[in-house]
């Protein structure tokens, strides 16, 4: 990361009487810097998304054959301490706890994306921020206008807002199609403002019968928290204790618990100064991602994931308007949502589509950000908190969802894999074997010069090899 913060759009020139009607790059060319990030959040992402696809998987399997009633046995085993408020059931632990570490990842990468990262910049941040926003509005009118039609409960209108990254990750990895890496920043911004968003709804729209001693007590622990980062106090025994008080306390305060995360995640410095190689919000989030990814999110999923799959139910998905407001939410209103928004917010600040790439892309990419699991799934559980059966009907509808979103998603990827793969091959493409990708040193004298140099060579080797084969022939050796 450079002084400059970095950007994924190119910035838009200063008005003058050539430039004033040059328009933005939409889907440009990202900084090296945000490039490296990018390729590193996402490669612990896509083996998350992996293990969470296996998860869920395993989780249907489990609750749909004899040993269910194991399934429901273990979900919903207690443990942990009453006295303090937190004997919960294995499905609640990982619901509220696990979570709130995933919760925490998100956090830090929000507080990235504000302070040094796209949304740091208000023009480059409009774009994604818009497309990102008409991407949780539409899903959540679709379910509403689908149940008022319907007569069904309007509570679960939040459930297709969410875009689960690391299960789009999981997609692309299983159809082998290597995103550019614009279209995979893009997809990864709409991902955390989503998160903020579901932060926000969860916070506003899920909190009841709050205990405010409860509450006093985690925010003087955030606060403390918070103390301890600005005074530079080092140490994970210092921290992760006081982590896990916040979080107790939150939960017992009737906020939900992975609002805890949030918090904490959002007070770490992410700008690096003096010699930082990293900054403690990137050492932390590299530390903390792979158990994000890698146990907290598939442990949240075996525990969700488990509804019983039988043809009434599926049936019932299309029947019934709350379930069937899922669905359309997450495979229609995402798709057109996040495209109309994009199209939108091009069209008015005038930015121009990168030339290597077409809108036909941008559709794509709006339709796999239907995969919703995660969070979908989490507030699921709590829009039907009182109503088992539904929970379940919702949790299949998000399940189904998600799966076409993610076969229709695939579909329109792989119409396009040879451009896809072309431009990823020529951004990864470093001849020179220097450990940064030609493409981002067109500009400098001594990547030509080494180029120069590694063709010199290769010349000599062929003149050397074409005297041989001359000397072979003219000795009789050669073919007639």
């Amino acid at each position: 990361m450079s002084a400059e913060p970095p950007r994924r759009y190119d910035p838009v020139p200063a008005p003058t009487a050539t430039t004033a009607t040059t328009a933005r790059k939409f889907l440009g060319r990202l900084p090296l810097p945000e490039r490296n990030h990018l390729a590193d959040a996402l490669r612990t992402e896509t083996v998350g998304g992996l293990l969470l696809l296996a998860a869920a998987v395993a989780a249907l399997i489990w609750a749909n054959t004899p040993a269910s009633a194991s399934y429901t046995a273990v979900r919903d085993f207690h443990l942990g301490p009453a006295a303090l408020g937190l004997h919960l059931s294995v499905q609640h632990w990982a619901a509220d706890g696990l979570l709130a570490v995933f919760f925490f990842v998100a956090g830090v990468e929000l507080k990235r994306e504000l302070v040094a990262g796209e949304l740091r910049d208000p023009r480059a941040a409009a774009l994604p921020v818009i497309a990102a926003l008409c991407g949780m509005a539409t899903p959540a009118l679709v379910y509403l206008v689908v149940n008022v039609v319907g007569g069904g409960s309007l509570d679960g209108w939040a459930v297709p807002t969410a875009t689960d990254i690391a299960f789009a990750l999981a997609v692309l990895a299983v159809l082998g199609t290597s995103l550019p890496a614009a279209l995979r920043a893009f997809l990864l911004t709409l991902a955390v403002v989503d998160d903020l968003f579901a932060i926000l709804i969860i916070a506003v729209f899920f909190t009841s019968d709050l205990d405010f001693a409860a509450l006093g007590g985690a925010f003087a622990g955030l606060a403390l928290f918070w103390l301890l980062l600005r005074k530079g106090v080092k140490g994970w025994y210092v921290y992760v204790p006081l982590a896990l008080v916040n979080w107790g306390l939150m939960y017992n305060s009737g906020v939900h618990a992975t609002i805890a995360g949030v918090a904490m995640g959002l007070m770490l410095r992410c700008v690096r100064t003096g010699d930082e190689t990293r900054s403690p919000g990137e050492r932390v989030e590299h530390l903390v991602r792979p158990l994000s990814a890698g146990v907290a999110v598939p442990v949240f999923a075996l525990f969700s994931a488990g509804v019983l799959v039988t043809g009434s139910v599926l049936g019932d998905v299309f029947t019934r308007p709350e379930t069937l407001g899922v669905v359309l939410g997450l495979v229609a209103g995402k798709a057109v949502g996040i495209f109309g928004g994009t199209w939108l917010a091009a069209r008015f600040t005038r930015a121009r589509l990168n030339e290597d790439l077409a809108w036909p892309d941008v559709f794509a990419v709006a339709v796999l950000a239907g995969i919703g699991f995660t969070v979908s799934l989490l507030i699921g559980e709590l829009a039907f908190a009182g109503n088992a059966a539904l929970t379940d009907e919702v949790k299949a509808s998000v399940l189904l969802g998600s799966l076409v979103a993610a076969v229709v998603a695939g579909v329109l990827l792989k119409l396009r894999v040879r451009t896809y793969r072309a431009l990823y091959e020529a951004e990864e493409r470093d001849e020179d074997e220097d450990g940064v990708p030609d493409i981002y040193e067109q500009d400098d004298p001594g990547y030509h010069l080494r180029m120069a140099a590694i063709f010199e060579a290769k010349a000599a080797e062929h003149r050397r090899l074409a005297e041989h084969a001359g000397a072979t022939r003219d000795d009789g050796d050669g073919p007639a």
